[in-house]
């Protein structure tokens, strides 16, 4: 295997991992909607992921990073080819995060409204989106010789494109919804699990469509197992009804949401973007990578710096490990109320 196969599955492991951790911070900005009944059950669900969603976003920046310096042609075409949805994704993380850091800034209700709103809408945004984005990176885009993209907004709005963001936006949900219950107390938990249920079958009948969709369209016999794969740890999830089996059913929604990505990458390999005018013209890995040089130097980097970032975000998920129960006026430092989530042991009247 040489040096930008290496580079291409270690770009896919970092969107994986972007969207296995950042799939259910997207479901559960959806599910405050979906599942939260009212502000205090609204905080609840953001309040399990406050102290992570951030640092999700550095495999985000990381991949796009290692994109750019491994990849550079391939950087170049999708940051000119899909300009606008890649812009519309930053304005919704943007808007999110700014939400999600003020929310709690003011005790003032129509304010708390706004910010819910723009995480409920940012978030479905973002989880369609990047299903949208993927699917046309497998699906191809016309190029032309020079290797840019020659289409339009619209060229992207086809409907293997449009079906890819539904995937991602119910997977996400589920997979949000698997987190909530394995995070929160009370009827929040006991709704999120049911939820997570009743979103698992019509999330695994499209998945199981993108996955014929894409078999017919770019036949690999690995991305058809993976993707199965997929779709069967969806199916199980159906089962998982009892409270002691949550850690199992987040496992396996968090097993669908790397099994589309890893999927996707598998078939898209050895391109990393197909042209749908000229298959000739298509970018691949060895024609679209840096020179050997910079590849050795950005592998020696990745050897020292992923351990590093791995072992952080794993120390972070340990450290803010408990349930979160309800949320509490508590005064501040500064004799101000403040709501604030109080994390909670679990407990079988919770279950």
């Amino acid at each position: 295997m040489q040096l930008h196969d290496v580079w291409f599955v270690l770009i896919a492991f970092l969107w994986t991992g972007y969207f296995f951790l950042e799939g259910f911070d997207f479901g559960i900005g959806t599910l405050t909607r979906l599942l939260a009944r009212d502000p205090e059950e609204r905080g609840m669900l953001l309040a399990t992921i406050g102290p992570v969603w951030d640092g999700n976003e550095v495999w985000m920046l990381t991949a796009v990073g290692a994109a750019f310096a491994a990849f550079p042609d391939w950087y170049a075409a999708l940051c000119s080819g899909f300009y606008l949805p890649i812009l519309a994704v930053l304005v919704c993380l943007i808007v999110r995060g700014v939400a999600l850091e003020y929310r709690a800034k003011r005790e003032d209700e129509p304010w708390r409204r706004v910010c819910d709103r723009c995480v409920f809408w940012a978030s479905l945004g973002c989880a369609y989106l990047w299903g949208l984005i993927f699917a046309n990176i497998v699906y191809g885009v016309p190029l032309g010789r020079d290797g840019n993209v020659t289409g339009t907004v619209p060229d992207l709005l086809h409907p293997y494109a449009l079906l890819g963001g539904l995937v991602t936006l119910c997977l996400f949900t589920v997979h949000g919804a698997a987190f909530a219950a394995l995070r929160t107390t009370g009827a929040v938990r006991r709704r999120a699990r049911r939820l997570a249920r009743a979103w698992a079958v019509p999330a695994a009948v499209v998945l199981v469509v993108f996955l014929v969709w894409t078999q017919i369209h770019r036949p690999c016999l690995p991305a058809f197992l993976v993707l199965s794969v997929g779709a069967a740890a969806l199916l199980a999830v159906v089962g998982m009804s009892e409270p002691a089996q949550e850690g199992r059913a987040f496992a396996l929604s968090g097993l669908a949401v790397a099994s589309l990505i890893a999927g996707c990458f598998l078939a898209l390999f050895p391109d990393v973007l197909p042209s749908s005018a000229d298959p000739d013209r298509s970018l691949t890995a060895a024609g679209a990578a840096a020179g050997p040089y910079t590849l050795r130097i950005l592998t020696w980097v990745a050897a020292f710096g992923a351990p590093v970032v791995i072992a952080y975000q794993a120390w972070t998920y340990w450290v803010f490990r408990k349930r979160i129960g309800s949320v509490r006026t508590a005064p501040t430092p500064d004799g101000q109320l403040r709501r604030a989530a109080t994390a909670r042991s679990d407990s079988p009247r919770d279950r």
